[in-house]
């Protein structure tokens, strides 16, 4: 009986000052829903960033050769550093805390490709096999490049889902020939690319040493793929120096020649991003956290006008031999009401804003914001213990009033 006469008068009081009741929970609930969607948004430019780097392994080192900007050894500046498949060897069996590497050579210019009476432009691109596990090719039928299609420079090609649509319409593209510049390459495989870019898709790999002998007649590769066992940045960036100070030997340039070889340190690039969210969600806390603390105050200041306005009241309930801890929690009872039930509508508008919006935000570097559940649980434990917080000052100034002197206040 004595918890359900508290909870009359709560709703008592609450129903005498609605504008005020509403106003203050509206503070609480505010804070809270812009803290889920600021923290939706965050997890929003995260997901988007990491699908950029979902195309390729994150401990990836890309490698491409440059102009010599730096005199060396008598040789001028301005020459073009090419690599080739001794470049190839050199990194794979001289560089420690390599995993896997593939060297890349893409056909320029005109790449029709033709079956029957179908056709189209699709990019070529000759690899090794370890460019699958980079470039993280997922096979849907078939296989990918292998080591005896590079030993014997087989004719076969792995071609992208949109190349089989687009070349074989419903017919079974597996052992069939397609031309590429007018040359039959034998289709051993279909993939899709992990992240479902289009541009990937339309792909079709040869083996490097096929493409080499039949499209260049020269053994140069433009780009070296490298995946790397470091365990930090600094580790990857040790392994960078090994293989720039390898590279520098082998073509002859300053290896402090920026310009005569480039490497693109994804381990890098990836730690940076993720320190830079990690700053984004302290800042999102920082803020969200700030609303919501001056919601918090908004209700402690609400309770103290509450306890002025009852001081009577109270010291009438004391008088008649109502406790000091009963006064402190029927005060704190109702901030803790306050709080948590004005808290947890805008958790719930929050959390069902991005659910609504989520599935159609897909763009290049924003998508799928969302919230996370165990954030969300923790959000509502902040807010009841916010909300005792808030109500224990004016409940301990109520169980202090004497009633003596409650009794003479106007």
């Amino acid at each position: 009986m004595v918890i359900i006469d508290r909870w009359e008068e709560i709703f008592s009081t609450i129903k005498k000052n609605k504008l005020r009741t509403f106003l203050t929970g509206f503070s609480v609930a505010w804070g809270i829903f812009m803290l889920i969607i600021l923290l939706g948004s965050g997890n929003g430019l995260e997901n988007g960033v990491r699908d950029q780097f979902k195309s390729s392994a994150t401990n990836t080192l890309w490698i491409w050769g440059g102009h010599t900007t730096k005199a060396y050894k008598g040789l001028k500046p301005g020459r073009y550093i090419e690599f080739d498949n001794k470049d190839y060897n050199q990194i794979k069996d001289k560089v420690e805390g390599v995993d896997l590497i593939s060297g890349r050579f893409n056909l320029w210019g005109n790449n029709t490709v033709t079956y029957k009476n179908n056709y189209g432009e699709f990019d070529v691109r000759t690899v090794h096999p370890d460019y699958q596990v980079i470039e993280k090719v997922n096979m849907v039928e078939g296989r990918f490049v292998n080591n005896f299609d590079i030993q014997k420079s087989l004719k076969v090609a792995s071609i992208g889902t949109l190349v089989k649509s687009a070349l074989f319409k419903d017919e079974d593209a597996m052992g069939k020939y397609i031309n590429i510049r007018g040359i039959p390459f034998k289709v051993v495989g279909i993939f899709e690319d992990d992240d479902g870019r289009q541009d990937n898709q339309r792909s079709i790999y040869l083996p490097v040493t096929t493409g080499q002998k039949v499209f260049s007649d020269r053994d140069r590769l433009q780009t070296l793929a490298v995946t790397v066992g470091a365990a930090s940045v600094e580790e990857s960036k040790m392994i960078e120096e090994d293989i720039r100070t390898k590279m520098s030997v082998q073509h002859n340039f300053d290896k402090e020649d920026d310009n005569a070889m480039f490497i693109w340190n994804s381990v890098e690039e990836f730690k940076k991003f993720m320190d830079l969210f990690a700053a984004i969600r302290l800042f999102i806390w920082v803020i969200g956290i700030g609303t919501i603390i001056a919601g918090i105050v908004g209700v402690s200041n609400i309770m103290m006008i509450t306890v002025k306005e009852r001081t009577k009241e109270i010291g009438i309930r004391k008088s008649i031999g109502a406790t000091p801890w009963s006064i402190i929690l029927l005060i704190m009872q109702e901030a803790v009401f306050i709080t948590g039930l004005a808290g947890y509508v805008g958790l719930v508008l929050g959390v069902g804003l991005l659910e609504l919006v989520s599935p159609y935000i897909k763009t290049e570097f924003f998508r799928n914001p969302e919230a996370n559940l165990n954030i969300a649980i923790g959000a509502t434990v902040l807010l009841v213990f916010a909300g005792m917080i808030a109500g224990y000052v004016p409940a301990k100034r109520a169980a202090s009033i004497k009633p003596v002197e409650a009794l003479r206040d106007e």
